[in-house]
């Protein structure tokens, strides 16, 4: 009976992993995902008592990206990502290749603020913006949206709050928030710094060497941009803009000093949301529809279904067999143990995502009997893994599944095939060059 319930829950995982990578006919990856989880419950492989547990693992990663998209249609409400996309341009001084470094930088720093999925949809719209406003051939736009969203992707590793899969698991393995900076920065650091080196190398004949020179600041009363022949500018409501950088700034803040209090980093967001919500419909008198519209909600079902998958492989007791086979190879020694688990996590994250991945990467490490420094480096290895090491594949993140969701409502076509192309040539070498830096650089902290 056992090996028959095994048999189906493979037969239903392959099954759904296949269509999803295959996307007959464009089929969306969550429907075969939300196929495959609704067997999962139907035939008991996860019952219906693990779905509460399942839900209330997704609920706060599901309430913060919807708080994210709240405050980014605010954003565009305003004028904001415009006003950025000009400036940027304006400071490049002509210069394709110092737009290229710019357009990462701004993605970086953004992950560091907000998080990957906010960097994601508070970027993308900019960086669209500037090809826009540079009228830039569909190949010359390439460069600028994969480098900007990998660069923004993999830029949640080095601190723990800008990726709530980091979060998940931190605790569990007895490590704070300034102690994973502190063992995590440097490495990651590494890995993000060759994955854009080697992206400007990929990209070096597509990357215009000019670009048109903007002589003045750009206007925001409302007169006509030089590249732009018919549409105005949009204003940028600056009062608006003030109030909403003060409750971003508090509701990042909350998170560190009220949860320590028992209140939920789910409930600050609801907060900040709502107020932000209120705020806009004073100054502009704009309600919610369009922040409705433009929630990816078949995102956050695919996230969800993602999870039941995982847990019925663990139920059937798949996870315990990769436990059995990779204990000895882990036990032997740190360096084993942070290489392997890297990038087991990354082939996990690519194909399932790198939510599930990492809690089932954290139980795997807490069965396993290590002493805690194996563990926690080895937790670090899981998270480059599913930060950075995930990005093989359109499905290894939320943020690159909402990426592809904002070009395809901006009619930018870049197929999953054209995605890897790229991914395949920087990645690879991006994880291994972060994990053998994590590996360095604690042999160095701890010695």
């Amino acid at each position: 009976m056992d090996e028959i319930r095994t048999g189906l829950t493979i037969s239903i995982f392959s099954l759904t992993i296949l269509f999803m990578i295959w996307k007959p006919k464009g089929l969306n990856e969550t429907i075969p995902t939300f196929i495959g989880a609704s067997l999962f419950l139907i035939f008991g492989i996860v019952p219906l008592s693990e779905v509460i547990d399942i839900f209330n693992m997704v609920s706060g990663p599901s309430i913060t990206i919807i708080s994210t998209i709240v405050m980014t249609v605010v954003l565009e409400s305003v004028g904001f990502f415009k006003w950025v996309a000009q400036n940027i341009v304006l400071k490049t001084n002509g210069s394709g290749l110092r737009l290229f470094i710019y357009v990462n930088i701004l993605c970086f720093f953004t992950t560091i603020f907000f998080n990957n999925d906010g960097s994601i949809l508070i970027t993308t719209p900019i960086i669209i913006h500037i090809v826009t406003f540079l009228k830039l051939k569909d190949k010359q736009k390439i460069p600028f949206l994969i480098s900007g969203a990998l660069i923004a992707t993999a830029s949640s590793a080095p601190i723990a709050v800008s990726n709530i899969a980091n979060l998940i698991s931190l605790q569990i393995v007895g490590l704070d928030l300034n102690r994973y900076i502190y063992m995590m920065f440097v490495p990651s650091m590494v890995g993000i710094i060759i994955i854009g080196l080697l992206l400007y190398l990929y990209f070096r004949s597509e990357i215009p060497k000019r670009i048109p020179i903007i002589n003045q600041a750009f206007d925001m009363s409302g007169k006509k941009h030089p590249l732009e022949s018919s549409k105005p500018l949009t204003d940028v409501d600056w009062s608006t803009l003030k109030l909403f950088f003060i409750i971003v700034v508090f509701v990042r803040a909350g998170y560190f000093v009220l949860s320590p209090f028992g209140i939920s980093i789910e409930i600050i967001s609801i907060v900040g949301a709502v107020i932000i919500i209120l705020l806009r419909w004073i100054k502009q008198r704009k309600g919610i529809k369009d922040v409705i519209k433009r929630t990816p909600w078949h995102i956050l079902l695919f996230a969800f279904s993602m999870y039941i998958l995982v847990f019925g492989l663990h139920n059937v007791g798949i996870t315990n067999s990769i436990i059995d086979f990779l204990k000895p190879f882990i036990q032997d020694s740190v360096f084993n143990a942070i290489m392997i688990m890297g990038t087991f996590l990354s082939f996990l994250s690519n194909i399932v995502n790198n939510l599930p991945s990492v809690m089932i990467g954290t139980l795997m490490l807490t069965e396993m009997n290590l002493d805690i420094e194996t563990i926690q480096l080895s937790y670090l290895a899981n998270v480059i893994g599913a930060d950075i090491g995930s990005l093989l594949t359109p499905v290894g993140t939320l943020a690159t599944l909402i990426w592809m969701y904002l070009l395809k409502q901006n009619g930018i076509k870049i197929t999953w095939g054209k995605y890897i192309k790229v991914t395949l040539m920087v990645i690879p070498i991006g994880l291994i060059m972060s994990l053998l830096s994590l590996y360095l650089w604690n042999l160095w902290l701890l010695n």
